[in-house]
């Protein structure tokens, strides 16, 4: 953790900067201390809250720029905590998968949403530097839920049906649990 990072507040849905399209990083803002004082800031945010993405508007910054990371897996290496800067998005197909989201500016629910399982992005590093790189998955989920914050969209407006929708409690008890009982009993 940054000790030298500050917690920002995490505005919540009803707050007007969630629901706008977020404006590009200003090129001046690349390698300066303010870009990089923003990104240090906003990864201590979604790291103490628990969280594995946050957009800059949700903490009242209209700009096209997000931080995430990924917990690893037996099959998967993690992603460390970075900062994607003006990205870009492309589904490399046409397939969608249904998976659970949750969201810091919508604390407590749950909901499952469909997603592209694979993507090529474009961004900029903080420095300015470009990136490219193909996500899978999770990662890919990840990806698509912050970018959606930069054009002022929410995952309950990618719901298919409001059905699924969960407080984070009963969703743990119901449908984690039931997943997991499922899971051991394949293994059986």
């Amino acid at each position: 953790m940054d000790e030298g990072a500050s917690r920002l507040e995490v505005i919540r849905l009803g707050h007007p900067v969630l629901r706008q399209v977020a404006e590009p990083v200003p090129e001046e803002w690349f390698g300066s201390g303010r870009l990089d004082r923003l990104v240090r800031d906003m990864i201590r945010t979604m790291l103490e809250a628990e969280g594995v993405g946050l957009a800059a508007p949700q903490i009242a910054e209209p700009l096209r720029l997000f931080t995430y990371w990924v917990p690893g897996t037996d099959d998967e290496p993690g992603v460390e905590p970075v900062a994607l800067i003006n990205p870009e998005i492309r589904a490399t197909g046409d397939e969608l998968v249904e998976g659970w989201e949750g969201c810091l500016s919508i604390p407590g629910l749950r909901g499952l949403v469909p997603r592209h399982p694979r993507l090529k992005v474009k961004a900029r590093t903080v420095d300015g530097q470009p990136v490219s790189l193909t996500a899978d998955d999770f990662h890919a989920r990840v990806i698509q839920h912050e970018v959606d914050h930069l054009d002022g969209i929410v995952f309950l407006d990618r719901m298919t049906s409001p059905a699924s929708l969960a407080f984070e409690a009963e969703w743990e008890r119901y449908v984690l649990a039931a997943d997991e009982a499922d899971e051991a009993d394949d293994d059986d």
